[in-house]
């Protein structure tokens, strides 16, 4: 995704904003898979989940590259989103309750890039006029299409926590968050504990 996403920003070409969209579709599709699945046992694996987002995936690049209408793409991405946010929300409100700080954190900062990145999109003109009359260094951070790629990536960071730890704890692993430098959350897992 982030080379994806790179390339169309540095070109702004039609293939390349595929390479940034389509993988978004395709990552979140296995992030789905592992949500969902967090609560079977090790190595057992079901295909109708398999099949069913490989489906998904091949139906939105087939139609996505035949209509070309963002709207489709955002509108199918935000489906997976809306499974992601469902499924969290359903763990820490009857599974995991202790998790609801991590989950709610990670949906809030992933909700606040869309809503910046909604407001650049509607208010787009006005805020690059603005940004003329403003000293450099406030003129960027108005850069609200950036502060959306910021917030999706860390919100979506906190997500990959969050689901490793659920997954962690089913197992009977002693998952723990961590702060690097007292700052970046990063994730512990210790051995399991024999009996």
């Amino acid at each position: 995704v982030g080379v994806g996403s790179w390339c169309f920003h540095m070109t702004l070409l039609y293939e390349m904003q595929l390479l940034d969209e389509l993988p978004m579709i395709y990552s979140t599709c296995v992030f789905v898979y592992c949500l969902y699945e967090c609560f079977k046992q090790e190595n057992s694996i079901s295909l109708f989940p398999i099949v069913l987002l490989i489906i998904f995936s091949v139906s939105v690049t087939l139609v996505y590259l035949q209509w070309k209408e963002p709207v489709f793409h955002q509108v199918m991405y935000g489906v997976l989103v809306a499974c992601l946010v469902m499924r969290s929300v359903f763990i820490v409100t009857w599974v995991y309750p202790w998790l609801r700080a991590l989950c709610y954190t990670s949906l809030g900062i992933f909700m606040l890039g869309f809503l910046l990145w909604n407001i650049d999109n509607i208010f787009c003109d006005s805020l690059r006029a603005s940004r003329q009359m403003l000293p450099p260094g406030v003129g960027v951070v108005t850069q609200f299409h950036a502060w959306w790629h910021i917030f999706t990536g860390l919100g979506s960071y906190l997500h990959i926590l969050l689901s490793m730890q659920i997954r962690s704890t089913y197992l009977k692993y002693r998952p723990k968050v961590k702060f690097l430098c007292g700052v970046w959350p990063t994730l512990h897992i210790e051995p399991q504990k024999t009996s």
